[in-house]
């Protein structure tokens, strides 16, 4: 892994192409299956026009194999606001199926909150896998997170289902 960017047009059908794959989409909660073309589009205008104090997505660019996935910090989709508290952040990505196993997702990770703590100041940041996924949890653990204990109900978009989710958490 060389860089994580910010994601630009030119990284769209690359994009696209990791994210059409039902076993990448499948393990995350936003992204839709059948992912085309014009949703790798409408994420990089969204990732262009975000609020920077408050989410972050990036591709995740390797200097030999270009664009193998995104990793992205957000505001945590189901946390409650509460009184004198930011809300929570979480972290999300993915890693096209053709380079999983390399170690690049366990590097964006860890490239990624080392940033969040020093230049975000977070000095938490939530994640979550799930179940039928333990080698995120794997990739999360490598990079520092604790599990919570909790499992969650959460609905995956690709899956158009609900499926538990292992909770965990960063701390800086």
């Amino acid at each position: 892994l060389e860089a994580a960017h910010v994601p630009a047009s030119e990284h769209a059908a690359r994009i696209a192409e990791v994210c059409a794959d039902l076993e990448v989409a499948r393990m995350t909660l936003r992204m839709p299956h059948p992912y085309a073309l014009s949703d790798a589009e409408a994420w990089i205008a969204r990732a262009q026009g975000q609020d920077p104090a408050t989410e972050r997505n990036f591709v995740i660019d390797h200097d030999d194999l270009g664009v193998v996935g995104m990793i992205s910090l957000f505001p945590q989709i189901d946390a409650e606001p509460r009184p004198g508290h930011r809300t929570r952040t979480e972290l999300g990505y993915c890693v096209g199926a053709a380079w999983k196993g390399r170690g690049i997702a366990t590097e964006a990770v860890e490239g990624l909150l080392g940033w969040a703590g020093r230049d975000w100041k977070r000095r938490s940041v939530w994640a979550g896998h799930f179940s039928d996924n333990p080698a995120s949890g794997r990739v999360l653990e490598k990079a520092g997170f604790l599990y919570t204990g909790q499992r969650r109900p959460r609905f995956s978009v690709a899956r158009d289902d609900w499926a538990a989710l292992r909770q965990m958490i960063w701390l800086a």
